[in-house]
């Protein structure tokens, strides 16, 4: 017999080789029937799999990612069965599953797949998929796995067999389809109800350009029919509200070749936005008695060697550049400076907290691969604070910081949010990870204690924190269901003993202060390029750069309109006049393409009513006002930071 112990805390007795499946149909036929895969002691097995020693058991269906990523691995492996039977001779590198959906290199022989010709592996995949194949895993020794593929000739598998070093190698079999695979698969092809080929693309061969370019087919799957058409769906509007477009479209912001990629140039209407959001953190921060400062753009080699920065993290930072002797990097990273700032003056228990924020400038050097739009730069503006405190201040300071995330989370109108809590791997101390293990108990603690006494969602993720401590990484969903990781919250137990940092406690003796490390905005690049997708470019009154646009009938109104200009800019209302010698319904639908949120048309009527015919944006007409109520009702709007 072995012993399985569930989530809940529970064990029960099962026959030995008994499967993760078996324990399920113990349980109910409809579990079973959604079961995907298993965590068995917290390596992802296959539901069929026997289980011969006492474990911990977790039964996985699509509602959860692992078991998700299994539906979408042995999709990939369902996807080369029908490459296989529509291109013979195929030959395949890799077809891992992806955040949504998977993709298989595969080498094709110089043959090219066209829509066509996509659209027939679509139809064979469904229908091999109906046919409810099992996915039968195989153990096998290396020799005989470097003959099975010697035969077919395959110098991809054969490459990848040379890379395995000891270990199972196993065999996946589904239909008529093996391949080399370590696993884990559902149980059966016929779970796969609803399937889609998204995309076809060139990739080389393990990623450099010198191999040969192998054809690379993307794709995603679904349980049932509905979800397929809810995703198409939600990817039909992701299209529409692509920041790239968007940015583009109103003005935001470009890129160009002469500047660099990955570093944009934010026009007019962008620094607008930036702006605002700059005021909303600064009002925020200063009622919250944080301390403003302002570092520079390069500092030398050794206070980033000081930090730790360089050896954990140099490859992320642009080369450094010598002057007289001494080598200065640019700024990837604000901490150590606000360091610097706190030692520089002698510190006491009575200042702690002692809170120190900075819209600072800092470049890291993407890979040219992973850059994306505003998403992923070299260049960017990071809404960032450190907080020093006691011990003893630390559970309210942490508090503190997640309900400023959630205050603006109503102001943006985001309502689906999870904290994902990234912890060390102890594996890895010394290496990934500063060698402290009982610092890194202590401060998981103190972190994960603020999370659970406050009722805040979260997960826990192994592997993820930052090389001076855990971390939190706000995860956001926008209107159309599109997760974004917006911020971080970070505790740094090393940089105190690193910098030297201290302050004199109740007992006059020194004393290390720990240290918040927050930034609940992120950037302005990837939180201007969330909500230009979040609200599909129809910024709220308050942000819009321009929120208001007169639109007289005719020239005859021109002077009635310039003096509702004067009295707009007087209250602090962005407006502008169109003075085109266009029709009004032209001036109206290209002000409804700018998406600017209140257009006021003026004629005869309005000029001798002393009055405005006000449009809102995506609304039409909302009837006519005088000027003062107009003008209040924006006002209101803009100070309260109304988010439609």
């Amino acid at each position: 017999m072995v012993k399985i112990t569930f989530p809940d805390g529970a064990v029960r007795e099962y026959q030995q080789g008994t499967t993760a499946m078996d324990i399920a149909k113990s349980i109910s036929e409809g579990l079973a029937k959604k079961v995907l895969a298993a965590k068995v002691n917290g390596q992802v097995w296959d539901a069929i799999r026997p289980i011969e020693h006492d474990a911990a058991l977790q039964l996985l269906t699509w509602g959860e990612t692992e078991g998700k990523s299994t539906f979408w691995h042995s999709s990939a492996h369902l996807l080369a069965e029908a490459v296989e039977a529509q291109f013979p001779g195929v030959k395949f590198w890799v077809g891992p599953p992806v955040e949504n959906g998977f993709y298989y290199d595969m080498d094709l022989g110089g043959r090219k797949v066209s829509e066509e010709d996509l659209l027939a592996i679509e139809k064979k995949m469904t229908e091999l998929a109906k046919q409810g194949n099992p996915y039968i895993r195989k153990e096998v020794s290396k020799t005989d796995a470097i003959q099975y593929f010697e035969k077919k000739g395959d110098e991809y598998k054969l490459d990848l067999l040379q890379h395995l070093e000891g270990g199972n190698i196993t065999f996946y079999t589904q239909g008529g389809f093996t391949d080399l695979c370590r696993g884990p698969h559902i149980p059966q092809t016929g779970l796969i109800k609803a399937i889609k080929l998204t995309n076809i693309a060139g990739a080389y061969w393990k990623g450099d350009e010198k191999n040969k370019q192998l054809t690379r087919i993307y794709g995603i799957t679904f349980p049932n029919q509905k979800e397929l058409d809810e995703y198409l769906n939600m990817l039909e509007e992701a299209k529409k509200r692509d920041h790239r477009k968007l940015g583009k479209d109103l003005g935001i912001f470009t890129f160009d070749d002469d500047i660099g990629p990955g570093l944009p140039l934010w026009m007019p209407n962008g620094a607008v936005v930036i702006e605002e959001l700059e005021k909303l953190a600064k009002d925020t921060e200063e009622r919250a008695g944080y301390k403003r400062v302002v570092t520079p753009h390069i500092a030398k080699e050794n206070l980033y060697l000081t930090s730790g920065h360089l050896p954990y993290y140099q490859d992320s930072m642009y080369p450094p550049m010598e002057l007289d002797g001494t080598k200065y990097y640019l700024k990837a990273m604000n901490c150590p400076h606000h360091h610097k700032i706190f030692a520089a003056e002698p510190r006491s228990y009575k200042d702690l907290p002692y809170r120190l924020a900075e819209y600072g400038t800092c470049y890291r050097y993407e890979q040219s691969g992973e850059l994306f739009g505003l998403m992923r730069v070299r260049c960017l503006h990071m809404n960032d604070a450190h907080i020093y405190c006691t011990k003893d201040q630390f559970y309210d300071e942490f508090k503190a910081v997640n309900e400023m995330y959630l205050k603006y989370f109503k102001i943006f109108g985001i309502e689906k949010y999870v904290m994902r809590l990234s912890l060390h791997d102890p594996s890895k101390l010394g290496k990934k990870y500063v060698d402290e293990p009982e610092l890194w108990k202590e401060t998981e603690a103190l972190v994960r204690d603020v999370l659970v006494r406050t009722n805040t969602p979260f997960v826990e993720v192994q592997d993820e924190a930052a090389f001076y401590g855990p971390k939190i990484d706000v995860q956001i969903w926008s209107t159309i269901g599109r997760e974004f990781t917006l911020a971080t919250n970070q505790v740094d137990f090393a940089q105190g003993r690193r910098f030297k940092l201290e302050f004199t406690n109740k007992e006059n003796a020194p004393e290390i202060p720990l240290i918040i490390h927050r930034a609940p905005l992120g950037t302005h690049e990837r939180f201007i390029g969330f909500l230009l997708e979040h609200y599909a470019g129809k910024f709220p009154v308050w942000l819009a750069p321009l929120q208001v646009k007169i639109l007289p009938i005719s020239d005859r109104f021109m002077d009635y309109a310039q003096n509702l200009l004067e009295s707009l800019k007087n209250a602090d209302i962005r407006a502008a006049i169109d003075d085109r010698p266009e029709k009004i319904g032209r001036k109206i639908r290209d002000t409804e393409l700018a998406k600017v949120p209140y257009m006021v048309v003026v004629g005869e009527k309005e000029v001798n009513e002393n009055k405005v015919a006000v449009r809102r944006h995506g609304k039409g007409d909302a009837g006519t006002k005088s000027v003062e109520e107009f003008v209040q009702e924006i006002r209101q709007q803009i100070k309260n930071r109304v988010s439609e």
